[in-house]
């Protein structure tokens, strides 16, 4: 069974960075043609996904939040993590990590199986 676990600041301050850490177990982060994903839900809206990296190390972000984003991971820990900088309060949301299933054309193809239980993250002075 596979498990997500999402750990890092409840509260941040404006203009600051963001980095939040998903550790994976019961599976390994570079296993064939899964791509591990972070994705949000602020107040009143839907999900929004952020970017995932890929089972081979390559990333790919959402366009509206590409410029201040990045997804790295670490294979030793079985960990990926998400940062995003020059924070707003419109940043404010639940922070989940999810896997998808999928083929190097279609990442998402077989949509997402796993997710983490999510944590709040609030952006405020």
């Amino acid at each position: 069974q596979v498990q997500l676990q999402e750990s890092g600041p409840g509260l941040v301050k404006p203009s600051q960075t963001l980095s939040l850490t998903c550790t994976v177990s019961g599976g390994s982060i570079d296993a064939n043609f899964f791509y591990w994903s972070w994705i949000r839900q602020s107040p009143g809206k839907g999900l929004e996904w952020i970017g995932h990296i890929t089972y081979y190390g390559t990333t790919a972000y959402n366009p509206t939040l590409k410029t201040h984003s990045s997804i790295s991971r670490d294979t030793s820990r079985n960990q990926f993590t998400l940062q995003l900088s020059s924070l707003t309060p419109e940043d404010t949301a639940v922070y989940y990590c999810a896997r998808e299933a999928g083929t190097d054309a279609e990442p998402g193809y077989y949509g997402m199986d796993y997710w983490g239980q999510g944590t709040q993250v609030t952006v405020s002075s």
